[in-house]
């Protein structure tokens, strides 16, 4: 038999080689032994005691079971196959061996209860998923029960699912609504014992968009707690499950498409807590934010919880299956005696009381700032950081002028190196924290230093949270060309957006983008940019 063993595992390896490329190095000895295994366990209803194995793992190529009761153990089981043995009346270890594809094995046991009574003291109990629709999980345990049954009762699914005594058998309904389920709890003997429920499968209602993409901001601005527009505070417990009475609530992280956010189900209370010895100062901010989403609840209670003198709340109403913005003015929290010098955990209590659900993004404190950016960009502020991203091969820093003369005698401008063979698209992006407010003017200035005569300079906005397009980039945005005259010197370049067509003056554009010497690659130049202003 060890032989049909490898002469399989052979040709499975054969089979991935021969669709790998001929120079893949495959290593097996770094495949890892099999994980997760288990077997289902059925014993016919006949007095006969014949049991039959169903073994299950991950990354197994076959399986042996060693039936406990000093018989040989059995031939290999391919997977998704079964085999059958006769037991006489008893309880058995019996273990479920599988194979790795490198012959790394891993065993379990499992018990095996063969009885000629018919189950008793059958206990059944039904949940609803708290964070999947429709979805019902069901146990099952019996004495002298070796496996269960359960007809969940959707027409069109007759057939029943079956679990190991005491196990856990889940099954997501098609439609939301009131079914019968019947679990059928068996022995070895003729006899079984049922039970029988009626069930409500319930929708699971959540956000199907995401919460407001919060504005940009300078780094001292903001305290964030949890979101990805911020740089968290590390070592956040969104969960620490305090242990005290009336904490009901549980707690999931809701993937959206690939935004997460926080749930909170049936929230009586729950809280957020810093990591160990960790505290965080928001006396110099001036407001406390998160966006709230709710099926179900009227209000939601925050608190701050300080260190050294105890906690304060504030109640806010929330609008049912649509995103909330709550703003609280720190104000709100010291007016009632708290120091927020030394908030180490946050609070959150529903209303009505562990009776709703409730999702929550962007959670952070922040301050309006005394400096920004934002048109017009002279790059000059020792307060700002000016965050140019390149890309196409493009570097993009701000450095000191390195011409004052004519037109620009500012300290302070912006480089673009397009290094040779870098994108005929190669540029540099700036988010802006203010947007554009267009009764100023629908034409922007820019100065320009360029090294060649005849330059193409495309100047870009975009809304940054509009959809994607093709290419990954937000797909609200528009375009704007305008050509150097001059070489080595510093000239303003006007730019009319109304001459794009996807213009519009209602949009609040967030982003800057630069191209300069557009449609050319890269012959190692390098371009200098000052003065972004709107006119009219």
């Amino acid at each position: 038999m060890k032989k049909i063993y490898f002469i399989i595992n052979l040709f499975v390896l054969a089979t991935i080689m021969g669709c790998a490329n001929d120079d893949l190095d495959i290593d097996l000895d770094g495949i890892a032994a099999p994980a997760n295994i288990s077997a289902l366990t059925t014993v016919t209803q006949d007095n006969t005691g014949k049991v039959t194995f169903l073994p299950k793992g991950e990354g197994a190529t076959q399986y042996k079971i060693n039936f406990g009761d000093g018989s040989p153990v059995s031939d290999y089981v391919s997977i998704g196959g079964t085999v059958s043995h006769v037991y006489k009346e008893g309880v058995y270890k019996s273990k479920i061996i599988a194979y790795g594809l490198n012959g790394k094995t891993t065993e379990v046991e499992k018990e095996v209860v063969v009885s000629f009574r018919a189950p008793e003291n059958l206990v059944v109990v039904v949940t609803n998923d708290l964070s999947v629709s429709k979805k019902i999980t069901v146990t099952a345990t019996a004495d002298f029960a070796l496996f269960y049954d359960v007809y969940f009762g959707e027409t069109g699914h007759p057939d029943p699912i079956s679990a190991n005594n005491g196990e856990s058998v889940s099954y997501t309904y098609q439609e939301a609504g009131t079914y019968t389920i019947r679990v059928v709890s068996k022995s070895a003997a003729i006899k079984t014992t049922e039970y029988t429920q009626e069930v409500t499968a319930k929708l699971v209602v959540a956000p199907s968009t995401s919460a407001p993409t919060p504005p940009n901001r300078q780094a001292s601005d903001v305290i964030s707690i949890y979101g990805t527009k911020y740089a968290n505070v590390a070592g956040t417990n969104y969960f620490p499950d305090w242990g005290q009475a009336g904490q009901g609530s549980s707690w999931a992280e809701f993937d959206l498409n690939g935004d997460k956010m926080l749930n909170y189900i049936k929230l009586s209370y729950q809280g957020i807590a810093l990591a160990d010895n960790v505290t965080i100062d928001v006396s110099g901010m001036e407001y406390f934010h998160m966006d709230v989403w709710t099926p179900d609840l009227q209000k939601i209670e925050t608190s701050l919880i300080s260190k050294t003198n105890g906690e304060k709340p504030v109640v806010k109403d929330l609008t049912a299956n649509q995103w909330t913005s709550i703003d609280i003015p720190i104000s709100a929290f010291t007016s009632q005696g708290l120091t927020v010098a030394d908030i180490f955990q946050l609070k959150f209590v529903g209303t009505p009381w562990a009776g709703g659900t409730v999702f929550i993004d962007n959670i952070y404190f922040y301050k309006t700032p005394a400096e920004s950016i934002a048109l017009p960009l002279d790059f000059e502020s020792a307060n700002l950081t000016y965050t140019w991203g390149g890309f196409g091969n493009v570097d993009a820093s701000v450095v000191t002028n390195p011409n004052k003369t004519g037109l620009n005698v500012s300290n302070k401008v912006v480089k673009l190196d397009k290094k040779s063979g870098a994108e005929t698209w190669g540029g540099a992006s700036l988010n802006l924290e203010n947007t554009l407010d267009f009764t100023k003017g629908t034409k922007v200035k820019v100065l320009v230093w360029s090294p060649k005569v005849g330059a193409d300079i495309l100047y870009k906005m975009e809304l940054s949270t509009s959809p994607k397009d093709g290419n990954g980039n937000p797909s609200v945005n528009f375009e704007v060309h305008a050509t150097t005259t001059v070489a080595n010197a510093w000239e303003v370049l006007t730019f009319d957006l109304t001459s794009a067509a996807s213009f519009s003056t209602s949009i609040k554009y967030d982003r800057v983008i630069l191209f300069p010497d557009f449609g050319q690659n890269g012959t190692g130049a390098t371009y200098y940019f000052d003065d972004i202003k709107q006119s009219n």
